[in-house]
């Protein structure tokens, strides 16, 4: 194995055990809005999206219909569609092989393929961080789903906050980024904050997507020159 595929490996390890130990979270955080442990391990199994699965458990704990909270979820997910139109070419998937491919291809194994400088290391960063990303995080969900239903009574201990704190924790790094990526978050925080006394639980989640409306019409404008630009480009022309 050469260096640059040894670098994508030790990557994708360090992204995928990190961030997998959140799974942690996501199994007490179903096992508090009212999912059986089974229920918590299947959901992480199948779905394997963290941002779905929190806001999919979130809007069941707030007493939104099932419906409602795979709706949330399958807006949320729909960005992995995306992604696998850009890592197709490079991991080069053929057959049966395309459908396991399709269940890995998240947030982390997309930023840790994409980031490699060469086919040959992508996918091997794009492996590494796959498979020790699902096996932590669906440990991670069994032993916090686990611990969260012998603990009983979630709201004794707080724990009923836990899906919504997580989520939040999600959101934080679109808060913090600036630019275009704010706008979108703030204005669906706004819209969401706005119609939640209005619609039934889970129904905000679906309507604050339209804030990605203004994340592209935002990208589309282009850029308004300043006075002296203008004046500069209409004496070169002249």
């Amino acid at each position: 194995m050469d260096s640059q595929r040894r670098a994508a490996v030790r990557d994708g390890l360090g992204v995928g055990l990190a961030v997998g130990l959140s799974g942690l979270a996501f199994g007490a955080a179903a096992v508090a809005a009212g999912l059986g442990v089974a229920q918590a391990c299947a959901l992480s199994i199948v779905a394997f999206t963290g941002a779905s699965q929190f806001a999919l458990v979130g809007v069941v704990a707030g007493g939104g219909s099932l419906i409602a909270g795979a709706l949330g979820a399958i807006l949320l997910g729909g960005r992995n569609a995306l992604y696998g139109l850009r890592l197709a070419p490079l991991l080069g998937a053929r057959g049966w092989r395309r459908l396991p491919t399709a269940h890995l291809v998240i947030d982390e194994t997309t930023a840790v393929a994409t980031a490699q400088p060469g086919p040959r290391s992508a996918r091997a960063g794009f492996w590494a961080t796959a498979i020790s990303l699902y096996l932590t995080w669906n440990l991670a969900t069994l032993f916090g789903a686990l611990g969260a239903a012998r603990l009983g009574n979630p709201e004794t201990y707080g724990l009923d906050v836990v899906g919504p704190a997580a989520f939040l924790a999600l959101l934080w790094p679109r808060l913090a980024s600036g630019g275009t990526e704010r706008l979108v978050a703030l204005l669906a925080m706004a819209v969401a904050v706005v119609t939640t006394p209005l619609l039934p639980p889970g129904v905000p989640v679906m309507v604050a997507a339209v804030a990605a409306l203004a994340g592209i019409a935002r990208r589309r404008t282009p850029p308004v020159r300043r006075a002296g630009e203008l004046s500069g480009v209409s004496m070169g022309e002249s």
